[in-house]
């Protein structure tokens, strides 16, 4: 069993991805091609934005946004301890100060008591407070009503970090349209994934668009011998736009099946352990199916027990950021990141994607329970 079958997705549509990468091996524009202009406007129509803007991957994506935001010294970044580590380590690199905020424990999303808390520390610090950057973790879009009454009393941009929520909603709203900027990842295992790394940025601001399409390509002006700013290199392969074109084409119905899956786990896990639950009025994309045990021991033992009976586990994420060495410096909600050091204890996500048959999903389920039993 696959944690994410990308060979079962492969198989369901490989004809028509062949024709996609023969199209681009006989036209041979492998930089800048067609297809990366369809696929920006094809996901630029499917979010309801008016600039997407493709990059070479979803860490670049953030770069390049904080870039157009003028992100610098002086400035404080507001990001939740609890995801993956490309989230703050965009920051250092612009001068500015990333404050960590602890996270919600029923959805894994930023709190926003936590971040008025450490909004106050940045000002105390003298720093000015200029983005906060939601992460969408797991699928679920973070609590934006509440971020943007925060984030407009005190005049913060909002970057969202959708890497794992492209295709999920919030209040009938897409992802792409729920910050002032949003940005995504086309990694392999994301929900929209390409064959290598991608990434995007959306958003409804020309200025900002244009300067993000100039930094992506060396700061280039009029042409890319007309260097206006610097830039750098990160520009979005052809060969994996016309990939990301094909599995857009199928992605619809790929949500559906994930709300099918995330529905059954739900079902019969829901009096077991606990299961992650999605706020009315939002919707997954259920990049991960992760849920919460008791403690670490007891977390580690259900994962060595369902690795003996052949099921793959993972845990999103065993070390909260403000824990890690490379944030040695950091600077977090002055009441502490409790939820988030929990978490890390406590989580496991199971495998979780499109093509997973009932059979596979009733043999993970069985397994649980007799694990906890």
């Amino acid at each position: 069993m696959q944690f994410i079958d990308l060979a079962a997705q492969q198989a369901h549509m490989k004809e028509a991805l062949d024709r996609r990468i023969q199209t681009v091996l006989a036209h041979g524009r492998y930089i800048m091609g067609p297809e990366v202009a369809e696929l920006e406007q094809a996901l630029a129509q499917f979010c309801g934005v008016k600039h997407a803007i493709t990059c070479a991957n979803g860490t670049d994506a953030l770069e390049l946004a904080l870039a157009a935001l003028g992100v610098g010294p002086g400035d404080a970044v507001f990001v939740p301890s609890f995801t993956f580590a490309s989230t703050a380590e965009v920051v250092p690199g612009t001068g500015a100060v990333p404050y960590f905020v602890d996270v919600s424990a029923s959805t894994f999303n930023i709190d926003v008591h936590s971040l008025e808390r450490t909004v106050a520390t940045a000002k105390r610090d003298g720093l000015r407070p200029a983005v906060v950057i939601p992460v969408d973790l797991f699928g679920l879009p973070a609590d934006y009503d509440a971020i943007s009454e925060l984030a407009s009393a005190e005049s913060i941009h909002i970057l969202s970090d959708a890497a794992q929520s492209f295709g999920a909603s919030y209040k009938g709203r897409p992802t792409g349209t729920l910050g002032d900027l949003t940005t995504s990842s086309f990694f392999p295992a994301k929900p929209l994934g390409c064959y290598g790394d991608g990434g995007v940025v959306f958003t409804d601001n020309d200025r900002w668009a244009e300067l993000i399409r100039s930094y992506r390509v060396h700061g280039k002006g009029r042409e890319k011998y007309d260097n206006v700013r610097l830039g750098r290199n990160s520009r979005l392969d052809t060969l994996q736009a016309a990939i990301l074109l094909e599995k857009l084409a199928h992605f619809p119905d790929e949500i559906d099946a994930r709300q099918r899956i995330a529905g059954m786990y739900t079902d019969a896990l829901a009096d077991t352990v606990i299961v992650p639950r999605v706020p009315n009025a939002c919707r997954s994309v259920w990049a991960q199916y992760t849920l919460r045990l008791q403690n670490r021991d007891q977390r580690d033992a259900v994962r060595s027990r369902l690795k003996q009976d052949g099921i793959p586990t993972e845990v999103y994420y065993p070390k909260p950021l403000h824990r890690q060495g490379a944030f040695s410096d950091h600077r977090d909600d002055p009441e502490g990141l409790s939820v988030s050091e929990d978490l890390s204890e406590t989580v496991l996500a199971l495998p979780m994607h499109p093509y997973l048959s009932s059979d596979d999903q009733q043999r993970v389920i069985d397994a649980l329970k007799s694990s906890l039993s």
